[in-house]
């Protein structure tokens, strides 16, 4: 049904958003007996430089009633809004509690509601989302010929083989629903998509229900005050993403375990689980199926273990059944989890265990997420999105897994971004200190902020008093430092862990982007690659 100002009325009304309509200084509950109120609108937008004939405007946002001057001229069909506008527009405007919400929901009736055509699976957690959401892909695509979109921080598909670069994790409700009838329009018959915290924060997925939901991991990050002012906002607003999901999938070894299960329990959600074994968790978990505390029903679980005859493989298995020896091309114990919550999700997808589509998690590589440089003889390097507590630490922790037997001497540079997230300064120092033996802060980010204070604020927090620690700046200088720093240290096996960056080329100083080398193309410039 095409999206008319009667529709977009009805709709916002039947999901209690819809305060008054106003046109000719007339208030009212619906739209107007007006033969213009069943005309279809020609386009959706929250940008008034868009405007054009026909558009139906929702006023997002830190909106100022000037931004509407001319816009009548131009052909505005409709406002929506949370204030009324009438004074200096004479288009009809809807009235809403929140705009947002509103912007979701009328976005995917314009596009002919497209994730009605796709099964869309959502994946949140402070760590991993990127890359479980490219190995996930991986499967699917493997599975149907190529028929699985994607939306990431780092990319977005649409067509299961084009990768454009992303702007948001999650893309603004309009932005998303639009690509959504991309895909589906191109033929795909999945979506896997990252859920930030901000998503829900903002209403960026308000009103889309996910077939399958995917709880990574929580730790605090993104407490700031222009984001979440506290870690409980922080997790409330990723537990958003369970009682809006058909199915849930959920790491057994999750912080608030017991919160998740009573979320998906409360909304009658089923919830799978899958989980990396190492024979050390301590927590009973034997790899079978558990049972659900509202029916008994069986869950799938799916467990990865470390393989015995392969030290950078593991085993995979679900609810017990064996699927095989599996190696990644990333390296991490984390990522083997990751690989394990794909796996868990392709199969509620409807990929049969026995499918070598599963196999296509060996082959997947995403740029900036544990990408390994070697220059032979006793230097490594890492490059890693690693960028706040729980991601710092695996990165170290994957260092000392790897080379842990030669007795490493570890270097991170890292810096920490400006005017949000502040407690991701502290938490990359807690995942190396008393680990790593020398610190180099730098810049990341800092928009407005000094970033010589905040590389000193992040030298304090390093309590190891053996550690060297040094502030330089400009970020080239920090790796070229460190790199020959290491070289220094030739007696000993060196890795460097350049964090925080990944896949970015450019920093963002005083509000804009500022292009950037990126840290693994210079660090294989320096190591002469």
């Amino acid at each position: 049904m095409p999206l008319t100002l009667r529709t977009a009325a009805r709709l916002l009304s039947d999901h209690g958003l819809l305060r008054e309509v106003i046109h000719d200084d007339r208030w009212m509950m619906q739209a107007p007996d007006d033969p213009a109120a069943d005309l279809p609108f020609s386009a959706i937008t929250y940008d008034t430089r868009t405007v054009g004939g026909g558009s139906l405007l929702v006023c997002k946002g830190r909106f100022r009633p000037e931004y509407l001057d001319g816009l009548d001229g131009r052909g505005l069909a409709a406002y929506v809004a949370d204030t009324d506008y009438s004074a200096v527009v004479d288009a009809p405007g809807l009235i809403v509690d929140d705009p947002r919400k509103a912007l979701s929901l009328l976005s995917a009736e314009f596009y002919g509601r497209p994730q009605d055509e796709l099964t869309v699976i959502g994946i949140t957690g402070t760590k991993g989302k990127t890359t479980t959401a490219y190995l996930t892909q991986a499967i699917l695509n493997a599975h149907s010929g190529g028929r699985c979109a994607l939306f990431s921080s780092v990319d977005n598909c649409l067509d299961g083989h084009t990768y454009e670069e992303s702007d948001l994790t999650t893309p603004e409700s309009l932005d998303a629903f639009r690509m959504m009838r991309q895909a589906a329009d191109n033929g795909m018959r999945y979506l896997v998509m990252e859920v930030s915290s901000q998503a829900y924060k903002v209403h960026r997925v308000h009103g889309l229900t996910f077939d399958i939901g995917a709880f990574l991991n929580i730790s605090p990050d993104h407490i700031s005050p222009i984001e979440h002012p506290t870690f409980e906002d922080y997790l409330h607003c990723k537990r958003q993403l369970i009682t809006n999901s058909k199915t849930l999938v959920v790491n057994a070894d999750c912080d608030h375990m017991q919160l998740l299960r009573q979320d998906a329990a409360m909304a009658d959600v089923p919830v799978a689980q899958y989980a990396f074994l190492d024979g050390t968790d301590g927590n009973g978990t034997d790899g079978t199926a558990g049972t659900d505390s509202r029916s008994g029903a069986r869950d799938l679980f799916v467990a990865a273990r470390p393989d015995p005859h392969n030290r950078m493989g593991f085993l995979l298995t679900a609810d017990g059944a064996e699927l095989g020896p599996f190696e990644l091309a990333m390296p991490g114990t984390f990522n083997i989890a990751n690989a394990a919550a794909a796996v868990a999700m392709a199969l509620k997808a409807g990929v049969p265990a026995t499918d070598p589509a599963i196999h296509a998690i060996e082959r997947v590589s995403v740029p900036g997420r544990m990408e390994r440089i070697t220059a032979g003889g006793n230097l490594v390097v890492y490059v890693d999105f690693a960028h706040n507590y729980l991601s710092c630490k695996a990165l170290v922790d994957e260092a000392l897994r790897a080379y842990g037997d030669r007795n490493p001497r570890i270097t991170l540079v890292a810096g920490s971004t400006g005017g949000k997230a502040i407690d991701r300064r502290e938490g990359i120092v807690k995942g190396a200190d008393g680990r790593a033996e020398a610190f180099y802060f730098t810049l990341d980010d800092p928009n407005f902020e000094d970033p010589t204070a905040i590389a000193e604020q992040m030298r304090s927090y390093v309590t190891d008093p053996h550690a060297e620690t040094h502030v330089i700046v400009p970020r080239e200088d920090a790796i070229r430092a460190a790199i020959e720093d290491a070289r220094r240290h030739a007696d000993r096996f060196n890795v460097v862990l350049l964090a925080g960056k990944g896949h970015e080329r450019r920093n963002i100083i005083n509000g804009k982007p500022v292009p950037y080398e990126g840290d693994a193309p210079i660090a294989r410039r320096l190591l002469g690659l």
